[in-house]
């Protein structure tokens, strides 16, 4: 196994870690490698054939059940690179290891399932056997048609991966299995609402997120810093709008959901799961973790190093805490989220959003508005309140 990072450099802490957390999500890595070669990932590795052990699973387990942040319900995602490329006797192994572990470490009773984020190209009859004898939740990437999908999502030999997929899809619906869909939407979707809805309806889609494209990792220019995009794109949703809210059978879109549950309820953010500590945490396939957006986990960057903050093997969540990068991190994000509050409309709906974007984006955690920002939540927010208020004859 490779070298192991320790963070061993601690200073004072004045943190107060009891706020931090609850963890409701674990992101593990068991291969940074992906079979296919899309032009917008973020990923750096995902060319190499790595393999999370068996051997480590007992320490993953140990450590997510040891920490003072696990007090809840969580899910175990199988993410960050193509989470099936693993094989499917690893998953049997793994799946069969994880519930012996709960058995013997999960003092708190707490229940947890698995989920994958997957492309769906190797998904068939074998897969949906394992899915069905666990609670497996499945999101597929998929950004809609062919002619959109296949122009980003390619194999590495150059070719289009949507029929592929969608066979895929077609193996998870005849088997039950429970399952969603994240579209990437680039500059090209845009003109397709219409096409986009038609298509994810006629195929019995109808669980959608919208990811944008980002500027994020080695993607560094995103299709949608062009002038005029923001104003396309605000049409682009209030059509998805309009076809989603008339549809049946029920078509559920992720971001008018959200959007939509914070204005009924009247609830408002003041954090995300991506600036809370450990609410969110991301192990790769070293057992190396981290935690904020799962993105930052495969990321080398000048100004902080990498966002390892330490290793199941040799680190507790907590005691990294207590170390002078988590808190110089920390502290970025923490201030970034403050002038978020300070400055923007906004932040009661979006909690400071995700220091990923304000790091490739602005250069720092420390910053406030992000292209991201505008497209995922304040277009999202004037597109939902006023069709809102245009149903309820406000306008």
């Amino acid at each position: 196994m490779q070298s192991l990072v320790k963070q061993t450099q601690t200073i004072p802490s004045a943190i107060d870690i009891t706020k931090f957390g609850p963890t409701n999500l674990i992101i593990i890595q068991p291969t940074s490698y992906c079979n296919l070669d899309c032009d917008y990932c973020y990923l750096p590795d995902r060319h190499l054939k790595n393999h999370l052990p068996l051997a480590l699973l007992e320490p993953i387990m140990q450590a997510i059940f040891a920490s003072p942040f696990t007090t809840s319900n969580f899910s175990l995602c199988w993410h960050a690179g193509e989470p099936l490329a693993a094989g499917l006797e690893f998953y049997r192994q793994a799946f069969a290891q994880i519930e012996a572990y709960g058995e013997k470490y999960n003092h708190r009773q707490l229940w947890f399932d698995h989920s994958f984020q997957s492309n769906g190209i190797l998904v068939n009859q074998a897969w949906c056997d394992l899915f069905k004898q666990y609670p497996v939740h499945v999101g597929i990437s998929l950004d809609g048609p062919a002619f959109l999908h296949d122009k980003h999502r390619k194999t590495r030999t150059g070719r289009g991966s949507h029929a592929a997929t969608m066979r895929g899809i077609e193996w998870l619906q005849k088997n039950d299995i429970c399952h969603s869909v994240i579209a990437v939407l680039t500059e090209e979707s845009l003109d397709y609402p219409d096409e986009i809805f038609h298509f994810f309806r006629d195929h019995n889609l109808l669980d959608v997120g919208f990811n944008m494209e980002e500027t994020e990792g080695i993607n560094t220019e995103s299709s949608l810093n062009k002038q005029g995009t923001l104003q396309r794109y605000r049409q682009f949703l209030e059509r998805f709008w309009q076809l989603a809210s008339a549809s049946e059978p029920e078509f559920r879109v992720r971001e008018f959901e959200s959007l939509c549950s914070l204005i009924y309820t009247e609830d408002r953010l003041d954090h995300t799961d991506m600036n809370r500590p450990f609410a969110i945490v991301s192990i790769d396939h070293r057992g190396n973790f981290s935690t904020f957006d799962p993105e930052l986990l495969a990321i080398k960057t000048p100004q902080y190093g990498d966002f390892i903050f330490g290793n199941v093997l040799t680190d507790s969540f907590e005691s990294v805490c207590q170390t002078e990068k988590f808190q110089s991190i920390y502290r970025d994000m923490t201030e970034g989220v403050e002038k978020c509050r300070q400055t923007c409309d906004y932040f009661g709906l979006c909690g400071g959003g995700a220091g990923s974007n304000k790091f490739w984006e602005n250069g720092s955690f420390n910053s406030t508005e992000t292209l991201a920002c505008r497209f995922r939540i304040q277009q999202v927010a004037e597109v939902v309140i006023g069709a809102l208020e245009e149903s309820l004859g406000l306008t």
